[in-house]
């Protein structure tokens, strides 16, 4: 055996990876269950109802929402986020269904905060779940009308507050929705409630498990081009990211997500306000069909790809995975 010459080497890296407890010394980044967001999918009657597309993640009645939501707050995850399956006898081209008291939203927000208090609830401004052509704003011929759907987001984003919403987060991407939403929550004496604007939101392939679940598939006319962004456009990003800042975001959202950390960093360094990131349903249904298939450890891949965003500057992810993310890191 020929045996090499010995190396002088002063700096050896991997003198700080030879045990665990110099790992967790040196380690830059914590993940924990605090950075966790959970988003659920609400569904009317009772029980639960599987979704295909997304293995391990059903839509939920009230009721289970709530019970979910008594799940978040034992495992220590602060907020849940919701979007409703809306019955298509009541979708229309107006959404008005957005603007009804009554809507599965509003009756889910109002039984969760009574049930579990503790828990922030993150309402979903856009009205994708409620128009019968599935687009986040009203359609007029051929277009997406600007400012005629801001004036209906205006009125969902108040009827959330009224029910109980902690934190309005629009995801439709109209120029201006975040200061009119602001203005008008301030007026009806809501400045307590906060907006997390999803200023960087894509026009990703990554987002068909996820209008499988709130049934706009097969409904959607088109596609959402024109006002979701160009995946080509990093600039942009900061753009839309400083517009809806000086309109009076208090948190902002990237997505998707994996795809999109470079927007991310990008975002997290330019403006330093909290940020998060969407681990979208596309990203989820990818690591479970490798999991599925026994290709992937599920527990260190999610928690894996979920530091990927700790390490990008994320405060935190919405996640299908953080029940099972937080009790993996409760365990380990």
């Amino acid at each position: 055996m020929i045996k090499p010459e010995k190396l002088e080497l002063r700096l050896r890296l991997r003198r700080n990876r030879k045990a665990e407890w110099t790992r967790r010394l040196v380690r830059e980044h914590e993940l924990s269950t605090a950075d966790l967001i959970w988003p659920i999918f609400l569904i009317e009657g009772t029980g639960r109802q599987p979704i295909d597309s997304m293995p391990g993640v059903e839509r939920l009645s009230i009721d289970a929402a709530a019970h979910a939501a008594s799940e978040a707050a034992e495992l220590g995850i602060p907020a849940i986020a919701l979007f409703p399956y809306t019955d298509p006898s009541l979708r229309d081209a107006e959404a008005s269904e957005a603007l009804n008291e009554a809507n599965l939203v509003c009756r889910a927000t109002r039984a969760i905060k009574r049930a579990v208090p503790q828990v922030g609830i993150i309402t979903d401004v856009a009205l994708d779940p409620y128009t019968s052509h599935g687009h986040d704003g009203l359609l007029e011929g051929e277009e997406i009308v600007n400012d005629p759907t801001v004036s209906v987001l205006v009125g969902q984003a108040l009827n959330q507050a009224r029910a109980g919403a902690d934190i309005i987060a629009p995801s439709d991407m109209m120029d201006g929705r975040v200061g009119a939403i602001r203005a008008a929550l301030d007026a009806e004496g809501f400045e307590h409630v906060s907006i997390m604007s999803y200023a960087a939101k894509y026009a990703s392939a990554f987002y068909g498990p996820f209008r499988d679940a709130i049934g706009t598939k097969a409904t959607l006319v088109g596609d959402k081009r024109t006002y979701q962004m160009d995946p080509a456009n990093g600039e942009e990003a900061l753009r839309e990211v400083a517009a809806d800042l000086e309109e009076g975001a208090d948190m902002l959202i990237v997505k998707p997500g994996l795809p999109y950390l470079d927007v991310l960093f990008r975002v997290k360094e330019t403006f330093g306000v909290p940020t998060f990131a969407y681990q979208v349903s596309g990203e989820y249904a990818m690591i479970m069909a490798a999991v599925n298939a026994g290709w992937l450890d599920a527990d260190r891949t999610i928690l894996e790809s979920l530091m990927a965003f700790k390490r990008a500057g994320a405060n935190g992810v919405l996640t299908y995975f953080a029940p099972r993310a937080a009790k993996a890191l409760r365990l380990g």
